[in-house]
């Protein structure tokens, strides 16, 4: 089978390494020294929510497992496009502990059989002067990329690629500019 692929062209697509979300926290401290962006305490997954009672159940088991925390509860929401964001907050500072929180959301879910379903995640920063950045973290690739949203649904490509100049030795991010998606509207921007 595997000749067959490479005589066709076809490869594998890269596996999720949820574990390269440990490194948002050290990106963050690159991001606030180099580029004036702080962590603004709210982070997201976006997922396709998938029918039937086995996704509810897991969902929701996610959920309950957020919620036991003497945190803020998790929220969820659904975006113009019918995606799923199930939203974390905590103190700015305690970026580590956000992180630990998405990544418990997207292995609980792909744990449970609804790896599929994952989209992206999400952590949010603002500057001084109020401009937001979000890292995306491209569930389906591995990787990262800044998404830097503008007014009027537009977005500050010139800053997104700044920022990736500073982050390329921190995070793993994304080399196709084309899966550099606008999250118009994502939880945090």
């Amino acid at each position: 089978m595997g000749l067959l692929k490479n005589l066709f062209g076809r490869s594998e697509p890269p596996k999720a390494n949820l574990d390269n979300l440990f490194a948002v926290p050290s990106a963050a401290i690159t991001l606030e020294a180099s580029a004036g962006f702080k962590p603004t305490g709210v982070a997201s997954v976006c997922y396709r929510q998938a029918e039937g009672g086995a996704f509810a159940t897991a969902q929701a088991d996610v959920q309950e497992l957020l919620d036991a925390d003497a945190g803020p509860k998790v929220e969820r929401t659904t975006d113009s496009f019918g995606f799923t964001w199930l939203v974390c907050r905590h103190d700015p500072s305690e970026v580590a502990e956000l992180v630990t929180e998405v990544h418990a959301v997207n292995s609980s879910l792909e744990n449970a059989g609804f790896g599929p379903s994952l989209l992206c995640s999400l952590v949010a920063f603002q500057d001084a002067a109020g401009r937001s950045l979000g890292l995306v973290y491209l569930y389906k690739q591995g990787t990262f990329y800044p998404f830097a949203p503008k007014s009027g649904q537009q977005r500050d490509n010139t800053m997104e690629l700044q920022i990736r100049g500073l982050l390329g030795d921190d995070l793993t991010i994304e080399p196709e500019l084309g899966r550099w998606m606008a999250i118009w509207g994502a939880p945090g921007l």
